[in-house]
């Protein structure tokens, strides 16, 4: 059996991915889905979007809340902190 493939599928490229991330850390909490995606300094495909929202959700950067507001939840200065303890092997 061959794979089907779905032609409305987009992988996005590091700088679309990059892109959308600091839009929404810049604007963290303020918009939705929708909002965001129309507020982007350059247009990306809807479906692409979605995709890259799933990815930057499941690798917890970002967090939705009961208002399906989009948060950035990143915290680096907190993560090379846990990083220099000892029970933390990297």
């Amino acid at each position: 059996m061959q794979k089907q493939i779905n032609s409305l599928a987009r992988s996005p490229t590091l700088s679309t991915v990059l892109m959308i991330e600091r839009t929404i850390e810049e604007h963290s909490g303020e918009y939705n889905r929708t909002e965001l995606w129309n507020n982007l300094p350059k247009k990306v495909m809807w479906q692409t979007f979605l995709v890259v929202l799933d990815y930057l959700q499941t690798i917890n950067k970002i967090a939705f809340d009961r208002e399906d507001k989009i948060a950035y939840i990143w915290n680096p200065n907190l993560t090379q902190k846990l990083r220099l303890r000892k029970e933390v092997k990297v």
